[in-house]
């Protein structure tokens, strides 16, 4: 019979790393268009952006690596990092920046990269673009309608 030490993986190798699906770094992508530039309209859509991205990709925080945050010129009046923080993730490593100003871009735009761990294949991964946001990225709009 096996120790205790050796099933854990301590001692006499690889077992339980067999056993465990092979975890890789990947990224998820969401966005989503304030209708203002007010603290309380970015730290709403923040986290709805965070929540739908967590459901429908079943993200742990224990799983996540770092959350990249970027806003539009036009967003001035809260970080959306801080909706992560309300929402729990006091662990996680949060980052956020300024896009570059491009012309005609969409307006009030916070974008999230989120740097997961997971067994999922790049398929399987859901970014999330709500409202105007998914213009952003009209070839997921086009793969979603032919599913």
């Amino acid at each position: 019979m096996r120790g205790e030490a050796e099933l854990r993986g301590e001692r006499g190798g690889d077992r339980v790393e067999r056993m465990r699906p092979e975890l890789r770094l990947r990224g998820v992508r969401g966005a989503v268009q304030i209708e203002r530039d007010d603290a309380a309209a970015i730290l709403i859509g923040a986290a709805e952006l965070l929540q739908d991205l967590v459901a429908a990709n079943g993200i742990r925080e224990e799983d996540v690596v770092s959350v990249f945050f970027s806003t539009t010129a036009d967003l001035t009046a809260a970080y959306p990092a801080q909706a992560a923080r309300q929402l729990g993730w006091h662990r996680v490593a949060l980052f956020g920046a300024q896009e570059q100003t491009v012309a005609g871009a969409l307006p009030r735009v916070i974008r999230v990269l989120i740097h997961w761990q997971t067994a999922r294949a790049l398929d399987e991964i859901q970014h999330v673009y709500l409202g105007e946001a998914a213009r952003l990225r009209p070839d997921r709009e086009q793969k979603e309608e032919e599913s």
